[in-house]
Parts: structure tokens; sequence; C-alpha cells
């Protein structure tokens, strides 16, 4: 059968793409926005792209066209789609259809965390020599791809509350039936979508309901948006967070920690990973492998060789003794997480904190009245301001414990970075997108090296 996929190059189209030529299906695809570690992953799998624009794309006719969320009526290839009534789905509908009706499929919901928790159990699962099968949201380092088929039965998904297509405004979730759910945390976002957090809850709850009377809820104890969504009807076992999961700090950057199940004996994890988010992450991880058949022993032996996942803390370069970070935080729970785990690694050391506020919930000014405390263990705090922001930046930052600036172009934020770093400092960069390759522009210019794209 051959596929052709609108919206390709996005995390999760790509993983629908990478297991469709996996099953051996023929794949084609557009997009309008192409950067890596997506691209590069696609053009290994030798799956020809095409321009969003470019009409030729649907020569010849695909069996099926599978639309990406990203897309919307006006559009000249879905339009084309529906006026030529070509064959068409959503990535959710294919992969429930095509893969996941057949799998023990443990999820990775949650505001927060769902790429480095799937990430973590999918590697754990690995490990114990169950070759499972994935998509994620992000590309593991320990497997170099966002998604494969794997072998029967596990299959781990990043579970996204995001909506499925233009024309199926329901929760990517509820087509994955998950045997196992993790329940990280639940809080407001996606304004574009969601009118408030009684919105998104309801849209759990359908997840919920999908679940089988035999599968296993997992979330953490007293989040009053996860308690009163489960408070709504479930039907299947639960284990949460602080009471029947616990752990232990041996190292206050959650380097080293205990995990304990109940009664049972405890495990050390010792990794390379830091932030108590993280900690959180891994005890769920190992509760869905444990429901899985794994021993703890065994999941925290594949802990301490995770990796981790691109874009998540991911080191780029190291320059005059200046390290440069890279990492996905784009909402301020998670720029809190984040900047409180590498303070707690680097102790005293300067901070100098670059933060694109990229997303829509972002860009619509919900987060406003939160954003600048989100930063404040940074020692200096460099914002993007993009043209199409529905409100100043620039209130946030006087709103600031800590110097904070904002810019209009990246490359004036080159020049600052570049006129205040010194040896011994972090740079963070924080940023869902591709930030006008500011990490590699960063890095060149510390290295002595102009910016050419001015």
């Amino acid at each position: 059968m051959h596929l052709h996929i609108l919206g390709i190059c996005g995390t999760f189209m790509g993983g629908i793409a990478a297991i469709a030529k996996s099953l051996g299906h023929t794949v084609t695809g557009s997009d309008s926005n192409v950067y890596p570690p997506m691209s590069t992953q696609l053009e290994s799998l030798g799956i020809t792209l095409s321009q969003g624009d470019d009409l030729s794309q649907f020569e010849p006719q695909p069996d099926i066209v599978v639309i990406g969320n990203a897309l919307s009526r006006g559009n000249p290839a879905v339009e084309y789609v529906l006026s030529r009534k070509l064959p068409y789905t959503s990535g959710p509908q294919w992969l429930s259809d095509n893969l996941l009706n057949e799998r023990w499929v443990l999820a990775a919901a949650g505001t927060h965390g769902k790429t480095s928790t799937a990430s973590m159990l999918a590697w754990i699962l690995e490990f114990a020599g169950l070759n499972p099968g994935f998509l994620i949201g992000g590309v593991p380092e320990n497997f170099g791809i966002s998604a494969r088929t794997g072998d029967a039965p596990f299959f781990v998904i990043e579970a996204d509350e995001y909506d499925c297509a233009f024309f199926d405004k329901r929760s990517k979730f509820v087509h994955y039936r998950p045997n196992t759910l993790i329940i990280n945390n639940l809080e407001f976002d996606h304004a574009d979508i969601f009118a408030d957090l009684s919105a998104i809850q309801t849209q759990f709850h359908h997840l919920v309901r999908t679940v089988p009377d035999n599968g296993l809820i997992l979330s953490p104890q007293g989040v009053a948006a996860i308690d009163e969504t489960l408070a709504k009807g479930c039907w299947s076992a639960q284990q949460q967070l602080g009471s029947d999961w616990t752990y232990t700090l041996k190292h206050a950057d959650g380097s080293a920690f205990d995990v304990q199940f109940q009664s049972q004996p405890a495990v050390c994890v010792n990794w390379r990973l830091i932030g108590l988010h993280n900690v959180h992450n891994a005890v769920m991880a190992i509760a869905a492998a444990h429901h899985a058949g794994v021993q703890l022993s065994d999941a925290a032996a594949a802990l301490s060789h995770f990796k981790n996942v691109k874009r998540r803390m991911e080191v780029k370069g190291v320059i005059n003794d200046i390290t440069l970070y890279d990492d996905f935080a784009h909402h301020p729970t998670a720029i809190e997480t984040t900047l409180d785990g590498l303070r707690k690694k680097v102790g005293d050391a300067r901070i100098i904190a670059v933060l694109e506020p990229r997303s829509n919930t972002m860009k619509m000014g919900i987060h406003q009245a939160t954003l600048a405390a989100s930063w404040q263990q940074a020692n200096q705090v460099m914002l993007y301001e993009p043209s199409d922001m529905n409100w100043s930046l620039s209130k946030a930052a006087s709103h600031s414990g800590v110097p904070a600036h904002c810019y209009h172009d990246v490359a004036e934020i080159i020049d600052a970075v570049a006129a205040t770093a010194q040896p011994g400092d972090h740079i963070l960069v924080m940023s869902n997108g591709g930030f006008a390759g500011i990490h590699q522009r960063l890095l060149d210019r510390l290295n002595g090296e102009s910016d050419d794209r001015r």
C-alpha cells in the first residue's frame, strides 16, 4: 500500500512514516517546515519528501493519505484530497487500525514528561530483552530513532492530548487503548484547542475509559487535577507515586536515587540524568515496566545505561569551558524544573537561560503571570520575542528577580550571549522549535567565528 503523509516532518507523523515503512508500505510525504532531527531520520529511511504546496506530490496517486494535525482547511494539499475524494485518515487512527489493536500498549500521558518517560520505558523493556515497538515524540539516544514496530506484544507510545486532525478534534490518545497508562501530571496547556483545564480533564477521562479492567493506571498521589479526572469513573487497577511507589534521593541533583514498590526491597538507580522531574519520570517508567513483568533490579540497571532524549538537556558543545545545552522546555513548569535540575548539578556556576516562547499557548499569553517566576534559578535570561506574540515579554521581564532582557532578533541574542559568557558558564537554550539554528550559531560565535545568518 502507498501511504502519503501530509505534515510528515512532525515528530509524531515522522514516527508513523517509519512504522509504515517497516511494515512494508511505500511511504512518501510532504511538509513545509523541515529541520533535524526528524528530517535526518526520514532521509535515512529513504522516504521521499515534497514541499507542502506542490500538488505533484500526489502523482502517482496514493492508496491513502494520512493527514497531520498541523494542516487545516484551506491548505492546498488538504483541499486537493477532499475535492478528489482521495481516501484519508489521521495518524492516530491509522496506527490503531494497523498496529495497536494487536499489542499490549504502554502509554505515557500528561502535560509534561511524556517523551522522556516513554523513552525510559522503551529502553527498560529493550534492556530486558523484550524488543518493544515504540512511537515517541522525540529521538531517544539509546535507539537513535523515534519509532519502530518491534516485536509483539509490547508497544510504548507517547500519549499526546493534542487533537488528531482537522476532521477529528478528539485527543490523539483516545485511539491507543492502553493496557498500562501513565498520567504523569495534568495542567492547563494547548490553549489554542482547549478552553480550560476542565476541557483537558474531559479528554483525559475519555482515555481512562479505554483502559481495560485488567489494565493499570499509574499517577502521582495528591494531584488535584488527576484525582478529579479519575473520580469521574475508573474501572482499572491504580498505583500511585507517593504511596505504592516511593523514592529516596541519594544525590540532591537526582543523579542517584532509591526506588521502592510497596514492601519490596528498594533498588538504586545511578544514571546520567538530573532533576527531580526526571526522577519522577523514571519511577513511572519503572512502575509501567513492572506491570509488563520486568523486575525492579533489571529496570534500575537499564536506567544506568539510559542516555536521554535529544533536545532534553542535550549538551550541544563545550567551547572555552562554556557548556551549551538544548532543551525542549516551553511551559513555565518545565522551564522551572529544568533550571532546578541544572542548578543542582552546577552549584554556584553561572547559568544563562535563552528562551523562545514558541508554543501557541505561550504566544497567547496564557502563562504570562507565571513565566518570570519559572526562570529565577538562572543568573541571566535572554528572551526572544517573535513578531506574532499577542503580548510583550517585556512585562514578564520587568517582574523578574534576575536580569532578563527581550530581543526581537536571534542575531541580537547571539551577540548578547557572546558578550557576557565566561569560562565556567552554562548556557541553557529552551525552545520547542528550531530557534533559527541558534545552537550551532552560538557555538560558532563562542569559537570566534562570525554569524553569517544576519
